[in-house]
């Protein structure tokens, strides 16, 4: 049972998040990545690539390659060497090219060749997990059975005191309690939208940002991502 300051501020938390979603739901009504793909799979292997890279990083090195791997057949049968040095502009490449290949694989002989459609089977494949498997459910299958945590949505977590925690999975668990589900999808596309654009990272001045303006301590907090 929560002490009466527990639930005050809990409840607080609450409100804010509603105003927050009620904003993201106004300014990005249609959640949809930046990232490019053509095919189901092709999806899957950009969000595995954008760990620790940015969409535009992303989509530079994938914009040749889709036209070369389309299918989890297609990645199943790469080279794994020449694979790894085609995407060996981005961090982690190796682990990310061995992610990509091995879930390729996966998909082609336990999934019949179709990208699985719930959480716990995204997370049998490797490179994926609660973060990228609701990425993944979200922009194929509109399926929005939990918040995707990147660094983006860490950042505005923490920014909004919204959670005591740094753990992506668990900051996920913080906002999916504050957020009525309805609402889910608007969170983790709104807030890498509103960061990418509006709100980076960086300390700057942004008292005027409108979601600064619902909650004006916002102005004085960054914290690391």
């Amino acid at each position: 049972m929560l002490s009466g300051m527990n639930a005050r501020k809990a409840a607080a938390r609450a409100a804010r998040a509603r105003s927050i979603v009620r904003y993201l739901k106004n300014a990005y009504p249609v959640p949809k990545t930046e990232l490019l793909y053509e095919t189901p799979f092709q999806m899957v292997a950009a969000v595995i690539l954008s760990a620790q890279a940015t969409d535009k990083q992303v989509n530079k090195v994938t914009a040749p390659l889709w036209k070369k791997y389309r299918t989890p057949d297609d990645f199943a049968r790469a080279d794994p060497q020449t694979f790894t040095k085609e995407i060996s502009s981005l961090s982690f490449f190796r682990n990310k090219a061995k992610a990509i290949l091995g879930a390729a694989r996966m998909v082609q002989h336990d999934f019949g060749g179709t990208v699985p459609r719930t959480e716990r089977e995204l997370t049998m494949l490797p490179g994926v997990g609660y973060k990228t498997a609701h990425v993944i459910l979200g922009e194929l299958y509109d399926s929005w059975e939990g918040i995707p945590t990147d660094t983006h949505v860490k950042r505005f977590a923490r920014k909004f005191d919204l959670t005591d925690h740094t753990d992506l999975k668990k900051i996920s668990k913080d906002l999916e309690a504050l957020v009525p589900k309805k609402d889910w999808k608007y969170v983790n596309n709104g807030l890498v939208l509103y960061g990418r654009y509006l709100c980076p990272a960086r300390p700057h001045e942004c008292a005027d940002h409108p979601l600064t303006k619902l909650w004006p301590p916002a102005a004085k907090r960054w914290p690391r991502t």
